[in-house]
């Protein structure tokens, strides 16, 4: 085990997971809300802290993944004596709903950030997904795809990002792709193509087509800034359109990655320089923001939705009820966890 990626592993998982937490923390602190613990990563305690006379416990865990905000109230039967004002369950629904989807936006935030930083550092590259390149003796170049070409949509999903793109071609698994492209005029046009299937030396099956994107490097404050918020939306996008994909069964649960996964792209990424590990960073976060807001129980995207139903209904939904759900949905999500971890290892050998 390489020591360097383990710490960049840990620090790149801590940071996300702080960024997410702290969205909640600020928020219900700003709206009064009582705060037990703010704790990074799950398990015993290792390091903790609390102000004297304060009210939060700030805590570090053994075990470098995930964390949480422990607020007063989150249970509509919490009996402790905390002033009943002061509990999450005795504010207005739009204050329990900005709270809950404060951890996403600052995943959001931090990879705006973190790419800003990134493409003022090294530069950046368009997102758009223009046709720089076409290699002979690949599907492209036969279907007539030429240098210039913007591809619009592929089998009718339209695009706007060579990440999508990239996406789609390995959604495809071999089989036939309608991609409609619009030249330098304006003129568009439909191809359809075939990608070829490859292998590396690990074994590990992609599809191509024979396509590259402009890798001219631009810099500059408002290159960089414009270059971020692009990025920024392709990646949201991007993630929107894996769901999809896993949803309509393009991708299985055998294409998905946990701790241990993760680890092994940290330790690839690391190799590469540290501008990839920046890269890697902004992907997690987005990837995280985006994941928390889907409405599954035990998600913020699952809480959001009983608020929604709550603010519909005009009343809660019965504590014991909301806890039961709540339960069965990180049960659910736990055996995923073990499943995802275990293709994880297989994987590695």
């Amino acid at each position: 085990m390489n020591l360097l990626s383990l710490l960049y592993f840990v620090l790149i998982l801590g940071a996300i997971v702080l960024v997410h937490e702290f969205g909640h923390f600020i928020f219900s602190k700003l709206f009064g809300v009582y705060v037990y613990e703010f704790s990074i990563g799950m398990g015993p305690k290792i390091f903790h802290f609390k102000k004297k006379g304060g009210e939060t416990e700030y805590c570090i865990r053994a075990i470098p993944i995930g964390g949480f905000v422990s607020l007063a109230g989150e249970d509509a039967d919490d009996n402790t004596k905390i002033d009943k004002k002061r509990m999450l369950y005795s504010k207005p629904v739009w204050q329990r709903l900005i709270i809950m989807i404060a951890g996403a936006t600052f995943n959001f935030l931090f990879a705006f950030v973190i790419i800003f930083v990134s493409a003022l550092i090294y530069g950046s590259i368009s997102t758009k997904p223009v046709v720089a390149n076409v290699s002979e003796g690949y599907p492209a170049y036969t279907a007539g795809i030429k240098e210039g070409d913007t591809i619009v949509s592929i089998n009718k999903q339209r695009v706007s990002s060579w990440s999508e793109v990239q996406l789609y071609i390995q959604a495809s698994k071999g089989e036939q792709l309608n991609i409609v492209l619009k030249d330098k005029s304006g003129t568009k046009r439909e191809v359809t193509l075939i990608p070829d299937k490859v292998e590396d030396e690990e074994g590990n099956v992609g599809y191509v087509v024979g396509i590259g994107l402009d890798t001219t490097v631009k810099r500059g404050f408002i290159v960089s800034l414009k270059n971020a918020a692009e990025t920024t939306a392709s990646l949201y996008k991007l993630m929107l359109t894996t769901l999809k994909e896993l949803v309509t069964g393009k991708f299985g649960v055998k294409d998905l990655s946990g701790p241990v996964g993760i680890y092994s792209v940290v330790d690839s990424q690391s190799k590469k320089g540290f501008e990839s590990i920046l890269s890697l960073v902004a992907y997690l976060s987005m990837n995280v923001g985006v994941i928390n807001l889907i409405p599954f129980p035990a998600f913020d995207g699952g809480r959001v939705l009983f608020l929604i139903i709550e603010k519909i209904r005009r009343k809660p939904i019965k504590a014991k009820t909301e806890g039961m759900i709540n339960s069965i949905g990180f049960i659910l999500l736990m055996l995923l966890m073990v499943f995802v971890t275990i293709s994880d290892i297989v994987k590695l050998f």
